[in-house]
């Protein structure tokens, strides 16, 4: 029997006709946008955070960020459109399996797999691990296949394949941070609901209630557990994605854009608009019904005491 983990490998990541090798998936006019497309706001708000993690580590004269699951290299553009100040220092890796993703890249190292370490600095997996496969489960023990289940069963998720990403991202870290950006509930919260409530597709922005349909056409998502993650390692810090952006400045950075904008707008000051366009941002990656409420789980390496 195929189990599903096999079949949403296929489904999104077949090198002919997976999902995300048709190169739409998280770009505007795709089917979903991710925070980096939202615009450049959220690399940033990151930017301010790196140099806060690579001042916290004694501004090594080497600072790595891995950015897995990169896609088209957003986050890197947009990070390095910002110039924070630990660029000098700044080793940049996109890692994006599909060569769709990789072609786009123009920022920073591409590879298709996580590299070597051991580095100092951070990894980031931004709505990364909700699109890894994984296995389902009756509660009777029997494992789903390519066969849909009655949308009232309740299944019991098993994600290997995160919890195994994180344990090789904590591996590689000498010192830093990995920092994991999804929409995560328990594996108790989601077997006490039924499946479609929280594995999800996504086509043209809309979403849908079968991901066993129509394979390679649509996203395949599920909710990420973080119980399953914290028994890999306990995360440091978790809150929400709302929350973490306004501990690393984003409020000032929207103020500096009104102020620009107060200032420019009677021009048609370019600086003005694209200050005008922060508040826009903000609101969608602030958005308590929206990305605002992902959750961001961060993992110290050292680990404090």
């Amino acid at each position: 029997m195929t189990s599903f983990a096999e079949f949403m490998e296929r489904a999104l990541y077949d090198p002919q006709h997976g999902f995300y090798e048709s190169g739409q998936a998280g770009r505007r006019g795709g089917h979903f946008i991710t925070s980096p497309e939202v615009g450049p706001l959220f690399g940033a708000v990151l930017g301010r955070m790196l140099d806060q993690r690579w001042e916290e580590l004694g501004q090594p004269d080497l600072f790595t960020v891995i950015d897995a699951g990169a896609g088209p290299g957003t986050l890197a553009r947009t990070v390095a459109k910002a110039e924070p100040d630990c660029t000098p220092a700044l080793r940049w890796i996109n890692v994006e399996r599909t060569a769709a993703g990789r072609a786009a890249h123009t920022v920073g190292e591409s590879t298709s797999a996580m590299p070597d370490g051991p580095i100092a600095g951070v990894i980031m997996a931004n709505e990364l691990l909700d699109n890894l496969p994984l296995r389902l489960f009756a509660p009777g023990g029997d494992e789903v296949g390519e066969l849909p289940p009655s949308p009232e069963t309740r299944l019991i998720p098993r994600q290997n394949q995160a919890c195994a990403w994180l344990a090789q991202a904590l591996s590689i870290l000498d010192q830093g941070t990995v920092i994991v950006i999804d929409y995560m509930s328990t594996t108790e919260e989601m077997t006490a609901r039924p499946w479609p409530e929280w594995l999800r597709t996504y086509r043209g922005h809309e979403r849908g209630d079968d991901p066993w349909s129509a394979p390679g056409t649509q996203d395949i998502t599920c909710e990420v557990a973080l119980d399953q993650l914290s028994a890999v390692c306990p995360p440091t810090r978790v809150t929400d994605q709302a929350t973490w952006l306004k501990a690393h400045g984003i409020d000032e950075l929207v103020a500096e854009g009104n102020a620009a904008w107060r200032t420019g707008a009677a021009q048609g000051d370019l600086a003005a608009l694209a200050g005008r366009s922060r508040a826009i941002e903000a609101e969608a990656l602030l958005d308590p019904a929206g990305l605002g409420a992902f959750t961001v789980a961060e993992w110290d390496v050292p680990a404090p005491n």
